[in-house]
């Protein structure tokens, strides 16, 4: 559930302070929590000072128009240098001062402060008082404080580098910055705000880099999220950094730009009464485009800071009724549903969500019980797998006796279902379970003495890759899949099982295929840089991918070159009929079953990449599957429990500029002992290329000419050649790859590489599954 703060301005603080009813010892702050409480609030938004400490520090730091060597400028110099040598407030410049009215306060820190100044003084005074309010906010053992918004884009790295070191010296609390969601005015090409209208008392020098003709920066169309994300970069991701996303200019209906803060710290939501609208009734409402949103970023479960409630904007409805309709959408947020559904991978998950998981080594240990246990509480894996061998059974030609292996029993969840579907079948069939641990295989014994008896099962016991068995079978059925489709090892597996099929015999899966995207996660790049140890940023993980943003789409990109916005690396079928073998029917090698995929990606909205998600897609049968894809997993096995998504990090953040191309190299290698992946990845900018004088690595078969207003930056309307999944047949959920161009818009765009990752884990010397 999310939390609700109320918003008390100084103006309603000195409004308690007069009312005739308070108490002895209750302060006016003290009031404002016991209100907010009784109509639903768990605390309160309150301005950590006031206009006095504001009107001192003007006084202090701010040129007079007193000559300069008169007795009263020299004074207040002297006061000034003394405050900055030892900066602390006086009782009634404050709001609050005790331990107890701080309890269930959020402070705000002054919002006049302007850290980000033009003026250099301006900027060094006010970081002075930056960390005094913030020393003061944790001495009353405040837990969050929330800082203004950054206002004059030219000066975003100064802003960034005050708040950094306030991180650094203010230990333990959380610093949340109030950033608008957008900005209108970027849309619109308006000049970012004049310098500060004050003026340093030490300095009065115009900065430099100013217009000479105006007075005023030169303009930067720079966007709310790319100044947080210089902030951050800055501050080093610094996980006590987070934001206070404001939420007061309009909402579009939809917008992918909108998309970047779900993968962001977003603490707080600051909602003012002026974003509401009143509906038919007169009760306080927001438009849909607002709607929507909140309804997508109550999976991070922010704390809804109300302003204005109390200002009776609205004819009907209170001041609850905001509250209360902000807990209405989250109540119908499809995240939040989920959650609370049981049967729901959102439900299964929770406490998982973005945790990072080892994946699991099947070859190298034996899995424990309760391993076994939470994998077989999924109900949809066993459905598809027993409908499958059902399918397989009911259309297998011929007479006589069906012989099953099901290679990898564990505590035998498939061999039950195997039977079942037997059953369903009326066929006359005969069940092999094998399995190499020796734990898991007591329990098959007693399962095979309770409930399976010799007439329909065997149990064999050993390594399904050097294991004979007694005959030759008909259906193979394995579930060796991870969250990758081949990195827990089922294709080294199955390599060795496929020599107990017939030469007409069926695996179940009978092919499986690996897809990434590339992936924008903070609280991930946080996580993998929190292990210290520098192999963690070039490990694999299994994650339940929570705050995320997947920063490509389906568009071909300005070249026209790039794939859908979630792409197929490989596929592994089974069996294989091309393997060179030995006597034995075992592979010479492993190397038939190396695989590598580069692909690009189209970028739409400016982003950082902080890694990538693998996912896998498997045929079981004909239409019958498994899916993590993001796309289509609810068609194919929805509900599905026992993968999550594979994130492979990266050691450092990368830019991407809107528009740009993101080229994924990735490989799945191996060698006698171990099998790995190596990822790899390139940013590429299209320009026009008569624009490009000097040589760089050119796309010769850019699909890319002048649009008609001569804009090389508008993307060239294609016909879409059509990429189904084997499993689906609905046009809805097909994948769109552009068509090449005729040969005439071959030369329109050139690439020019802006950036570039590191090669991670080059000979698995950080991570490998161990043969």
């Amino acid at each position: 559930m999310p939390a609700f703060s109320a918003h008390y301005t100084l103006e309603d603080i000195a409004e308690l302070s007069r009312r005739d009813d308070l108490a002895d010892d209750e302060t006016a702050v003290l009031r404002a929590t016991s209100d907010a409480r009784s109509v639903g609030y768990d605390t309160v938004c309150v301005p950590l000072t006031n206009e006095k400490w504001k009107a001192r520090w003007r006084e202090l730091c701010i040129l007079s128009q007193e000559p300069e060597e008169s007795a009263d400028r020299l004074a207040i110099e002297q006061r000034a240098e003394a405050w900055r040598s030892k900066p602390a407030f006086f009782r009634d410049e404050v709001t609050i001062s005790r331990l107890e009215e701080a309890d269930c306060v959020i402070p705000l820190i002054s919002d006049w402060l302007e850290l980000d100044a033009s003026d250099d003084w301006v900027r060094h005074d006010a970081e002075i008082a930056l960390h005094q309010e913030l020393a003061f906010a944790s001495y009353l053992n405040a837990q969050c404080a929330i800082l203004p918004p950054p206002s004059n884009r030219t000066q975003v790295g100064s802003y960034a580098r005050a708040i950094n070191a306030c991180l650094a010296s203010i230990p333990f609390m959380e610093l949340s910055i109030r950033v608008p969601i957008y900005d209108p005015t970027s849309v619109l090409q308006v000049p970012s705000r004049a310098p500060s209208p004050v003026e340093s008392r030490r300095s009065s020098a115009v900065s430099v880099g100013m217009d000479e003709t105006t007075g005023t920066p030169p303009e930067s169309n720079m966007t709310t999220w790319e100044m947080w994300d210089t902030i951050r970069t800055i501050c080093g991701y610094n996980p006590r950094l987070t934001l206070a996303l404001d939420l007061t200019p309009p909402l579009p209906l939809s917008s992918s730009v909108l998309d970047q803060w779900s993968a962001e710290p977003v603490r707080h939501l600051w909602l003012p009464a002026s974003a509401f609208i009143a509906n038919a009734k007169g009760y306080p409402v927001l438009p849909k485009g607002t709607q929507s949103f909140i309804r997508d970023i109550m999976k991070l479960q922010p704390n809804v800071i109300l302003s204005g409630t109390r200002a009776k904007k609205h004819a009907r409805g209170g001041e609850a009724a905001y509250a209360q309709y902000v807990r209405h959408l989250e109540k119908t947020s499809p995240a939040v549903k989920a959650a609370h559904t049981a049967g729901t991978v959102e439900n299964f998950a929770q406490g998982y969500q973005d945790y990072l998981q080892a994946p699991l080594q099947p070859l190298m240990d034996n899995l424990q019980s309760i391993t076994y246990h939470t994998f077989e509480q999924d109900p949809v894996k066993y459905r598809n797998y027993e409908e499958a061998i059902f399918l397989a059974l009911s259309e297998w030609p011929n007479p006589g006796k069906v012989t099953l292996c099901v290679a990898g029993a564990g505590r035998g969840p498939l061999v039950a279902r195997a039977l079942k579907a037997i059953e369903r079948s009326k066929k006359e069939a005969f069940v092999y379970a094998v399995e190499k641990n020796p734990n898991a295989y007591v329990t098959l014994q007693e399962r095979h003495r309770n409930e399976w008896g010799d007439e329909k099962v065997k149990l064999l016991y050993g390594d399904m890759r050097t294991l004979e068995v007694p005959e030759k079978v008909d259906i193979l059925i394995s579930e060796l899949l991870g969250s990758f489709g081949d990195n827990e090892l089922s294709p080294e597996c199955l390599d060795g099982a496929s020599r107990f099929l017939k030469p007409d015999g069926i695996s179940i899966p009978s092919s499986y295929t690996a897809y990434v995207a590339p992936l924008s996660s903070s609280k991930l790049y946080n996580e993998t840089r929190a292990m210290k140890d520098p192999k963690a940023m070039e490990t694999p993980y299994v994650v339940m991918l929570h705050a995320i943003n997947i920063l490509s789409d389906n568009g071909g990109g300005i070249s026209g070159t790039c794939g859908p916005r979630i792409q197929e690396c490989w596929e592994f079928e089974h069996p294989r009929k091309d393997a060179a073998l030995t006597e034995q029917g075992l592979p010479l090698t492993n190397s038939h079953n190396a695989r590598s995929a580069k692909l690009t990606f189209h970028i739409p909205n400016a982003g950082v990449l902080h890694g990538f998600g693998g996912y896998f897609e498997a045929v079981l049968y004909g239409h019958v599957g498994l899916s993590i894809h993001p796309d289509r997993m609810a068609q194919i096995s929805k509900d599905m429990l026992s993968w999550f998504p594979l994130f492979f990090p990266l050691k450092d953040p990368l830019y991407l500029p809107a528009d740009s191309e993101l080229t994924v190299s990735i490989w799945r290698l191996t060698d006698a002992r171990k099998v790995w992946y190596e990822w790899y990845a390139e940013a590429f900018l299209p320009v026009p290329s008569s624009s490009v004088h000097s040589p760089i690595w050119r796309d010769t078969l850019s699909p890319m000419s002048p649009s008609a207003d001569n804009s090389f930056l508008s993307p060239v309307a294609s016909t879409p050649t059509i990429v189904t999944s084997p499993l689906l047949d609905v046009p809805q959920l097909t994948l769109e790859v552009p068509a090449q161009q005729p040969e005439r818009q071959k030369d329109g765009v050139s690439l020019v590489k802006i950036s570039q990752t590191a090669l991670h884990n080059p000979g698995g010397q950080s991570s490998w599954i161990g043969l």
